[in-house]
């Protein structure tokens, strides 16, 4: 096995760099913001958090539109 097949890529790093090969799950957005996956649940059922759309049975979110929603909350926050 190689080492690159090993390696875990951060999902930080994809809102860094551009867009990704896939889109992020609930655990890459809990991972990205440091809280419990309830929470990115929690989020989503009460619409306040990066917008999400389902595939099949799993939540997934596309890394633009979680890109677009961290710079509008930092708009609203440095407006306060």
């Amino acid at each position: 096995m190689s080492t690159a097949s090993r390696t875990h890529v951060d999902p930080r790093a994809t809102l860094r760099v551009g867009l990704p090969d896939r889109y992020l799950t609930p655990d890459d957005i809990a991972e990205m913001f440091e809280v419990p996956k309830e929470t990115v649940y929690q989020w989503r059922k009460k619409r306040v958090g990066p917008p999400g759309f389902r595939v099949g049975k799993y939540v997934r979110y596309d890394p633009a539109a979680v890109r677009d929603w961290v710079a509008e909350r930092s708009a609203i926050a440095d407006a306060a």
